[in-house]
């Protein structure tokens, strides 16, 4: 079977973290999201044709043309005008029914096993903010209807992105939708008017419109890899403590006084300093250095980063090659307890979580004891002065 796998936007609601790369290429357990679903479609599909625009040959560079038996095609999309016009790309090579998917959300395999089991069918899910999404309406076991982000949902099933249908459905025309694109959703309503279309409710599915998404998405994805998870050569001085379930990977170092409450990734080759606190929640991916007495929490921390002794960092998502000097402060918690909100696009955004803290682009550097609120971001390469206090996002 084949299957095609959208790629090629830039990610603005990901900002700062893909500034530098694209967002399927963000990395949680030492593999991305890209990576991931690709190990998911693995048995399920034997050809991908991946579009790709936005930092392409990062993308490239990392899956190669073959990823575990799948061939990888690639297809550029020139003009970033929707999914219909990205997968419409794909329809000389596609031989008859395929799988479509996005290629920044969190699908499973068990899940798409069971999608295939009817035809034609959507994934959905259950999701406790529905007006993001477009809401499937239901009769029986055939979809009716997609509403696109209605104020006012009639339904709590949401659209994953990812169908099973045929190349047939090339055949019908759409319109631009209102926000100037060629929308594959309405590919799939000529389809939904004309024939009848089944769904299957999604166990697990994850979307990563926005970083802390990442965060909602750990413990899962976690579980995930903990059964599969290979023995491996590490080190863990005496005096150190290792509680619940902590993945260490090759070559890591945990040092004396490191006490470690699990969930926790410990990536290859990093090192723990003594007298730190992991807790659980938290995925240092590899090279990570963490100075003496640092405490991280549900946080994930990028490759080749140093937070040195004496900081604290809580629910927030640090990029790849940062250092944060001694004393580094990153408050989670908003005084009057609202949720923590954050700049998208000029727009504030709600998070929907009561504590989270920051996210920091790849490259930046801050300086002995900088404090970051809540809900502040800090754009790649950016430097702070020791004892800055950050209350606006770190842009220029």
């Amino acid at each position: 079977m084949q299957a095609i796998i959208l790629a090629a936007g830039n990610g603005t609601r990901f900002y700062p973290l893909s500034l530098t790369k694209p967002k399927p290429l963000f990395s949680l357990f030492g593999k991305s999201i890209l990576e991931h679903n690709l190990e998911q479609l693995k048995g399920i599909v034997d050809e991908v044709f991946l579009i790709v625009n936005y930092k392409a040959e990062q993308i490239k560079e990392v899956l190669g043309n073959d990823y575990q038996g799948i061939k990888i095609n690639y297809i550029f999309q020139e003009s970033l005008d929707g999914t219909g016009s990205a997968a419409l790309l794909c329809k000389k090579f596609i031989k008859d029914r395929f799988l479509l998917l996005n290629g920044d959300d969190f699908y499973f395999s068990d899940d798409i096993k069971c999608l295939l089991a009817s035809f034609p069918s959507v994934l959905v899910k259950k999701h406790d903010n529905p007006s993001s999404f477009g809401v499937i309406n239901i009769e029986g076991n055939l979809i009716k209807d997609i509403v696109e982000k209605p104020k006012k949902p009639t339904s709590d099933l949401v659209n994953t992105g990812m169908y099973y249908v045929s190349k047939e459905i090339f055949t019908y025309k759409v319109e631009k939708s209102s926000r100037g694109e060629y929308e594959f959703t309405d590919f799939l309503k000529n389809l939904i008017n004309r024939e009848e279309v089944y769904y299957y409710i999604a166990n697990n599915w994850f979307p990563a419109s926005y970083p802390w998404d990442i965060l909602n998405s750990f413990e899962h994805l976690f579980e995930g890899i903990r059964s599969s998870f290979p023995n491996t050569k590490h080190t863990i001085e005496s005096n150190a403590t290792i509680k619940g379930n902590v993945l260490i990977d090759e070559g890591a170092l945990i040092k004396g006084g490191a006490y470690i409450e699990g969930p926790v990734y410990i990536g290859k080759n990093c090192i723990i300093g003594p007298n730190c606190y992991i807790r659980s929640g938290t995925s240092l991916e590899d090279d990570v250095e963490i100075g003496q007495s640092v405490e991280i929490n549900r946080s994930i921390v990028g490759k080749n980063t140093n937070i040195k002794h004496l900081s604290y960092v809580g629910d927030s998502i640090i990029g790849e090659n940062c250092n944060l000097g001694a004393g580094t402060i990153v408050a989670n918690l908003r005084h009057d307890g609202d949720n923590v909100k954050t700049k998208v696009k000029d727009t504030l955004v709600d998070t929907g979580r009561k504590k989270f803290g920051t996210i920091i682009g790849d490259g930046a550097k801050l300086g002995v004891g900088t404090i970051i609120y809540p809900g502040k971001k800090i754009w790649p390469n950016m430097k702070t002065l020791p004892g800055d206090k950050i209350q606006m996002d770190l842009d220029n």
